[in-house]
């Protein structure tokens, strides 16, 4: 159970930086499908897309 609390902080830093390529490329990360000015360019995680308008 100890590995948990160390495994945690891992992918909260491996969440955040996924994120931040996508803001990188000027877009925002959000779940479900993109507003319709916008377009997905990429995906932040499993379940959530990058969008740039």
């Amino acid at each position: 159970m100890k590995i948990l609390y160390l495994l945690f902080p891992f992918l909260l830093l491996l969440v955040q930086g996924v994120s931040a390529g996508c803001r990188e490329r000027g877009g925002y990360c959000t779940y479900g499908r993109c507003n319709f000015p916008a377009r997905p360019v990429g995906r932040c995680t499993l379940y959530s897309v990058c969008c740039k308008r």
